[in-house]
């Protein structure tokens, strides 16, 4: 059986792991259970060392982020499999051993993710990667169990395993030597999709993604990064980066009318009096504008795979035709 390490990023998450870190390690007897603390200033890394002793911790001199954080903490950690976990999880008993089955029966799976529930409403997919992930034709990321804004009861509609095209940041498992092998994720990303980016790069080299149904986790959700402008300016910043640095053809065209789209969303928010987020996707264009040299000079000199997507017009599908659901 391969060794796996959970490892949860942290900053300033005390009353998350109070709350979520007991069940992680109760919960988790095959893996070894690794903190990575992105430079906390409250009492995380104390609360930790003096009630859970068996938890491994990596200090990091300053918040990375997301990508950054986990690029630094995973680079001192040796087993096979690691999952990378947010801290506002709840795992239950048997969680893993669904997710290490695959991975051993299935040596082409190069990441995976469990199912994940919402913490209030167990009986609900939610929201942060649901069933499994894809993306359409300008890059917006939707679920099995997650159209845009509209979240799906399970009623086991999506019980089978299930190759995706990318796996949930939110509980993220992944082989070892495949995360090296691509240098982990972009830190330019900071944090959100660049979950998405790392997927769509091992899509690239035929490595499968797997939703697996027999393993489900209840996220808080909003635990680590609550709705704000900070959020909005990265979601659509990099959106607009992961379509920079990997679209296979027809970049110009297809950034063009994601930008188009964007600005209807600014529109929206002017019409709901949202100002601070009308200036946040503002501020995003300007930041793409001002990284476009760098980011795609990260494109890629291998082929990459056109058929990417399954789905081309959801916006237009979601906002006018008003269809909910796929």
């Amino acid at each position: 059986m391969k060794s796996v390490a959970i490892a949860i990023l942290n900053w300033n998450g005390e009353n998350l792991l109070k709350r979520f870190l007991k069940e992680v390690v109760d919960n988790s007897p095959e893996a070894t259970v690794y903190l990575i603390d992105n430079a906390s200033t409250d009492e995380s890394v104390d609360y930790v060392k003096k009630n859970h002793p068996r938890v491994s911790i990596v200090l990091l001199d300053k918040n990375y982020g997301y990508a950054g954080g986990y690029n630094r903490g995973m680079a001192s950690i040796e087993e096979d499999i690691f999952c990378l976990l947010n801290n506002d999880v709840l795992v239950n008993p048997g969680w893993l051993t669904p997710i290490l089955d695959h991975f051993q029966k299935h040596p082409k799976t190069a990441i995976a993710q469990p199912h994940i529930m919402d913490l209030n409403q167990p009986d609900k997919f939610e929201y942060a990667g649901a069933a499994g992930g894809f993306i359409d034709r300008l890059g917006y990321p939707y679920c099995r169990g997650r159209f845009f804004n509209e979240v799906e009861k399970d009623g086991g509609q999506y019980d089978k395993d299930e190759k995706i095209f990318w796996a949930s940041g939110a509980c993220f498992f992944i082989r070892k030597e495949v995360f090296e092998s691509m240098k982990g994720f972009d830190e330019d990303f900071f944090a959100h999709m660049e979950e998405i980016d790392l997927c769509w790069r091992a899509f690239n080299q035929n490595l499968d993604v797997f939703s697996l149904y027999r393993s489900k986790v209840f996220h808080l959700g909003g635990g680590t990064l609550k709705p704000s402008p900070r959020k909005v300016y990265l979601n659509f910043r990099n959106s607009l980066y992961l379509l920079l640095k990997n679209l296979p053809e027809k970049r110009g065209v297809r950034i063009f009318e994601r930008l188009l789209w964007d600005g209807i969303a600014v529109f929206y928010f002017i019409l709901k009096l949202n100002f601070s987020n009308a200036f946040a996707v503002i501020r995003a264009h300007y930041s793409f504008y001002v990284n476009y040299s760098k980011i795609k000079g990260k494109r890629s000199k291998n082929n990459q795979i056109i058929y990417y997507y399954s789905e081309s017009h959801l916006p237009f599908r979601y906002f006018f035709l008003k269809k909910k659901n796929l």
